[in-house]
């Protein structure tokens, strides 16, 4: 039985990092539930067009979200087209996996500006639309920035914990404005940044490995990600802000799921 959200006709929504894996899902997601969707993507124009194909009514938005001129020249696109912003999935990130000793500057530089900064920019750019009707923001972080035990995670971790981190203080600072500001922690899912480049057992390996690590002994999609978001997108979660909701399977080896 599926669970039914309340219409978001009239809703305007932008997904950073929506051509593929978490942001495509949460981009259709939005969009089955009425929403008006502005996916954006940088360097994957072949699948955000193959999004705009399967979802005519999504609009896709070229911008690198780590640079502040292209977001505020997508956010003004955005407004042109759709005339509002009310909430905004801060999405896009990448990552490399690396052991602490093996710091790679340049590497740790993009997460740090994807990853963080990406979102601050996207947030800063839309803030003053959604001033205007309030709003949601939902920042899409990690069970790595709470506390998981994965190896090679330390760096990326970093980010995803300054991410937490800047939802609570917004949180805290846009409450005044009706904006809720709340953050998704997945625990590992398979998408194209989990797996790829690597063969199908190198996968099946991840996947077992995963699984024997959750407590549901089971794999996230990025549709379970995506049904998170719309609920705090949507006014079923009005009287929650300031939250990270970690959605893991329940991971055994996760140092602490407290904040």
């Amino acid at each position: 039985m599926h669970m039914q959200f309340e219409d978001l006709s009239g809703k305007v929504v932008l997904v950073t990092g929506a051509s593929k894996g978490l942001g495509k899902a949460m981009a259709v997601e939005f969009n089955r539930y009425g929403a008006k969707v502005a996916a954006n993507y940088n360097a994957s124009r072949e699948k955000a067009q193959e999004l705009k194909k399967d979802n005519p009514e999504i609009e896709i938005f070229k911008a690198d979200v780590s640079d502040r001129k292209q977001v505020r020249d997508m956010i003004g696109s955005i407004i042109a087209t759709f005339g509002r912003i009310d909430i905004i999935v801060n999405n896009a990130g990448v990552w490399k996996l690396q052991a602490f000793e093996e710091f790679d500057e340049s590497a740790f530089e993009r997460m740090w500006r994807v990853n963080l900064l990406g979102a601050v920019y996207t947030t800063l750019e839309a803030l003053p639309y959604l001033k205007k009707n309030g709003g949601s923001i939902i920042n899409i972080a990690s069970n790595a920035g709470v506390g998981t035990a994965a190896n090679g995670t330390t760096l990326y971790a970093i980010t995803k914990a300054s991410l937490i981190m800047l939802t609570k203080r917004l949180a805290f600072e846009l409450g005044q404005y009706g904006i809720r500001v709340n953050a998704i922690a997945p625990g590992w899912t398979k998408t194209d940044l989990t797996v790829g480049g690597r063969s199908s057992d190198e996968v099946d390996q991840l996947e077992s490995y995963f699984r024997s690590r959750s407590e549901l002994h089971t794999i996230g999609s990025p549709e379970d990600i995506a049904r998170l978001a719309v609920y705090l997108g949507s006014d079923y979660s009005r009287f929650m802000t300031g939250q990270v909701i970690v959605i893991d399977g329940g991971r055994v080896d996760n140092l602490t799921h407290s904040l």
